[in-house]
């Protein structure tokens, strides 16, 4: 016992606040998942293809490093490069098989 409440009592609060902790934590983070096209660039888009492949560099020969299913949705960059839309760094997909989701910035 410890200041005369027995261990697993404080064993239990400790978890419930640190759960609490971690909640509150990512509640940025939802709010801004849930608002549609509100991810770094403003730009949020969908994937038209069955699969779409997610490469390395802006080219059909880059090494695959993702894939997304048909209907995933990604924060993308603005950017267009070889037919190619900007993920991420070091991380492109067809732009022809991304789309813009409403209300969307993606220049």
């Amino acid at each position: 016992m410890v200041l005369g409440i027995p261990k697993k009592v404080l064993i239990a609060i400790a978890v419930v606040v640190g759960i609490g902790i971690i909640y509150v934590m990512g509640a940025d983070k939802r709010a801004s998942e849930a608002s549609g096209g509100s991810g770094p660039t403003g730009c949020r888009m969908s994937v038209t293809a069955d699969i779409l492949n997610v490469r390395s560099a802006p080219a059909e020969n880059a090494e695959i490093v993702g894939k997304f299913k048909q209907d995933a949705e990604t924060d993308a960059h603005p950017v267009v490069q070889n037919g190619f839309r900007k993920i991420d760094e070091n991380r492109w997909a067809a732009a022809e098989f991304l789309k813009p989701l409403a209300g969307a910035n993606c220049g």
